[in-house]
């Protein structure tokens, strides 16, 4: 039974501290809506800290500042996952944000017409929610990853921090995405590197060259941002693509990892007395393994009939239709393709806050009418 202590009553509850709710946190506080944002994690940050040591983020710093605070370094560097950690925390207090950490959801429902999100002990009553938080959040692995020989050192991208957690002996990277490139080739500075899946394709330019400083602004603020949308034709048809598989190579070439040894595979279909078994028939033996398989979206702690088939949110800009409470921010092509990015995901915040703003005002109106409304006189 809850205590009165343990009920939190709130106009907006934000759910996760990273760049969504962040953003979310400031467009609110420009308008003067009273919030407050909770994660999961002890500090603001933390999400980024845990990634591997060596991991930079793949756009310059001119786009890696939210609304209202630019990224504190020079603007065509590319800061660390720490870096990035601790500007995030610099900007909650910058702005003042409301943060409670340490606060996991593990449900949100809704009762009438208040959404209730429960914490272990703590139950917060809110009349909006807003889950700021991207659909990467389970780590994803393909169910015969169980079957592999019990000796093989196992890790999910989202675990892997530094070559020093692999045995001796050879490692297979499943997946060559983004994460997969660059883990292949760190990997291959110490041990004997293959890196399966298909091959996505690369940028067609170093993303640290002179043309990149001119190409970049271009594809960041142009393709990225106003082209690949839901409002427009092109956007509508790569976006299905572009959630279920991801984009091209950013940072790692082909090249780099051909010099570097790594030697590429086809995709993994299996297991076979316990080593990873290629399509095609073919199985090599590994000391390791690092799945680079994407996550799910994680959200099967929110108890409310707003996923489709492919358990996505159903919504409409953060926007969620029959539910007039409750916002998504962060999303993977929410709106645009930057939607998840550090640039592009004020845009998304704004609208959401707006809309909230937007109701309570009408709410408030709308109970000031009833309340103007002369009592009858007395029948006489």
């Amino acid at each position: 039974m809850d205590t009165l202590s343990d009920i939190t009553r709130l106009h907006t509850l934000v759910i996760g501290a990273g760049q969504a709710g962040l953003s979310v946190g400031y467009h609110l506080a420009r308008r003067g809506r009273p919030f407050l944002i909770i994660d999961a994690d002890q500090r603001i940050g933390d999400q980024w800290r845990r990634r591997w040591d060596s991991l930079r983020l793949f756009t310059p710093a001119r786009f890696d500042g939210l609304d209202g605070l630019p990224f504190p370094a020079p603007p065509d560097s590319f800061p660390t996952k720490d870096a990035m950690a601790d500007y995030l925390a610099s900007y909650a207090a910058h702005f003042r944000l409301p943060v409670a950490c340490g606060v996991r959801v593990e449900r949100l429902w809704r009762e009438g017409s208040r959404y209730i999100a429960q914490a272990g002990g703590r139950r917060f009553e809110a009349d909006h929610v807003v889950v700021a938080m991207a659909n990467f959040q389970k780590p994803r692995v393909p169910p015969f990853a169980r079957d592999l020989d019990p000796a093989i050192v196992q890790l999910h991208s989202a675990e892997y921090q530094r070559p020093g957690q692999l045995r001796d002996g050879a490692v297979l990277v499943v997946g060559a995405g983004n994460s997969g490139a660059e883990i292949a080739l760190e990997a291959a500075r110490t041990h004997r590197t293959w890196l399966a899946g298909r091959d996505v394709g690369q940028v067609p330019f170093g993303i640290g060259s002179a043309a990149a400083r001119i190409l970049l602004p271009l594809v960041f603020r142009v393709v990225f941002h106003r082209v690949l949308t839901t409002d427009t034709p092109i956007g509508r048809r790569a976006r299905p693509s572009l959630v279920g598989k991801g984009g091209l190579l950013i940072r790692t070439k082909g090249r780099d990892l051909a010099a570097a040894g790594v030697t590429r595979l086809p995709r993994v279909a299996g297991v076979q007395h316990g080593m990873p078994l290629l399509e095609g028939g073919q199985r090599i033996d590994v000391a390791n393994v690092i799945w680079c398989t994407g996550f799910d979206p994680g959200f099967s702690w929110i108890d409310l009939p707003v996923f489709n088939e492919r358990g996505e949110p159903k919504q409409e800009r953060g926007i969620v239709p029959g539910e007039p409470g409750l916002y998504f921010a962060g999303l993977h092509f929410l709106y645009a393709f930057s939607s998840t990015m550090i640039h592009g995901v004020g845009r998304d915040a704004d609208r959401v806050a707006a809309t909230i703003d937007a109701r309570t005002k009408a709410a408030s109106g709308a109970s000031a009418r009833v309340a103007r409304v002369p009592l009858a006189s007395p029948a006489r």
